[in-house]
């Protein structure tokens, strides 16, 4: 199993272009099986979550090709196979939404329960009553569930959480469905008004995206065509937090600034300088940062998948912080890690009190999810000595050549056996 080696005490500098959004990407990707003609995807991140769906797309039957390095040709009227296979489904939990186009265009879908980083309950029960609000018979056998429907109708649905992930896969469903599907209290993310935008550009009628209520008015047929997927912003994000943490100096190219709001405002908290300019974000910091506590929440709050890489900049900030987490109730299990390498964490229950310490010091340590790995990258590139990172496998899901990205703003970091 590979292994990332950085050694610590290097402050970034230069530029570093953000690659296409995985979340927004995935399901994109799903989507792409409404479509009777060629799709055309640009700035397609090169990753292993990605790679994945590609693979699941294949085994349905999709013919799939990359025709330059982030451009990705999807042709889905090939699909003949309505079975996702077990051995990909068990490793990405979005994998799973593709059993809501499957079931609108063809009217049966059979998905195993799905995999994924280990960072808490993520049932699929908003996903499965959506569905059978509109229509679905659906039933779990040996692991599998099992989806029927003659043709999908439009519903009113409630979700009980903003969960983006139900969110996406109820748009896809509903795009072909008959009537008008109204989805209320439903994520805001950019990654799901990324999708509407997709969906609409394949001849579907999609309102409301980027608020708390969708409009999806059902179409008889939906075309292929060419679209360009949003920067990611949770790359953006562990890039300008590696930038602070190093005490650097950095250029995000391609960073939407509007997206990374609630990350950028804790940063500017923290006293790290954050300045937008045409060609993206410049982050830099001098000095040691300040406590400051946060809390997680569906967009536009802070992203629990930023809370694991800011708790690296806590982990040495000046003061004490609290970051509580109301998204994932196990996404704590990167504190162990951390406090090899010299910090202090503490968890009580939903909550992580983090007391700054002057230094950390270079550890073996293991990223246990996506990113939590990224949390370790930028406390390693912080540390005195060398960190060892092991489970570099969840980090290759969602983040392109991160290795190579950070050499070219200086890190001394590397990549081996």
């Amino acid at each position: 199993m590979d292994t990332i080696f950085v050694q610590g005490g290097t402050p970034l500098a230069g530029s570093v272009r953000v690659g296409g959004s995985k979340n927004s990407a995935l399901g994109i990707l799903a989507g792409s099986l409404l479509a009777d003609g060629v799709v055309t995807l640009r700035n397609v991140p090169r990753i292993g979550d990605i790679h994945t769906m590609v693979e699941l797309l294949n085994g349905l039957g999709a013919a799939t090709r990359f025709i330059d390095p982030t451009s990705l040709e999807i042709d889905p009227s090939r699909v003949h196979c309505l079975e996702a296979p077990y051995e990909l489904v068990r490793k990405m939990r979005a994998s799973f939404n593709v059993l809501g186009p499957l079931l609108a265009r063809f009217g049966f879908a059979r998905v195993p329960v799905p995999g994924g980083c280990d960072i808490g309950a993520r049932p699929v029960n908003f996903h499965l009553e959506g569905l059978r609000k509109m229509g679905a018979h659906i039933h779990v056998e040996h692991g599998v569930y099992t989806a029927e429907a003659r043709k999908l109708d439009g519903a009113r649905i409630y979700l009980d959480f903003q969960s983006a992930g139900s969110t996406q896969h109820l748009m896809t469903a509903a795009a072909l469905a008959a009537g008008t599907t109204i989805i209320e209290n439903c994520a805001a993310e950019p990654e799901v008004v990324d999708l509407a935008n997709f969906l609409n550009s394949m001849g579907a009628s999609v309102e409301g995206a980027g608020t708390n209520q969708i409009t999806i008015q059902g179409v008889e047929r939906l075309h292929g065509a060419e679209f360009s997927i949003i920067p990611d912003r949770l790359e953006a994000g562990t890039f300008a937090i590696a930038a602070a943490i190093t005490k650097g100096d950095i250029l995000i190219t391609g960073a939407v600034e509007d997206h990374m709001r609630p990350v950028l405002n804790k940063l500017d908290e923290a006293g790290v300088t954050v300045e937008s300019l045409p060609q993206g974000l410049r982050v830099a910091a001098s000095g040691r940062a300040r406590a400051v506590d946060i809390k997680t929440m569906p967009h536009p709050g802070f992203p629990t998948d930023m809370q694991q890489p800011f708790a690296a900049i806590l982990a040495g900030a000046a003061g004490t912080s609290i970051i509580t987490e109301n998204v994932y109730e196990s996404r704590f299990r990167y504190v162990n890690e951390l406090n090899r390498m010299g910090a202090n964490l503490r968890v009580e229950g939903r909550n992580c009190v983090i007391t700054g310490v002057d230094r950390l010091t270079g550890a073996p340590v293991t990223g246990t999810d996506l990113r939590a790995g990224a949390a370790l990258i930028c406390a390693g590139m912080a540390a005195e000595g060398e960190t060892e990172i092991t489970g570099v496998e969840h980090i290759d899901r969602g983040y392109d050549n991160i290795v190579g990205k950070l050499q070219g703003l200086g890190a001394s970091i590397s990549r081996g056996e």
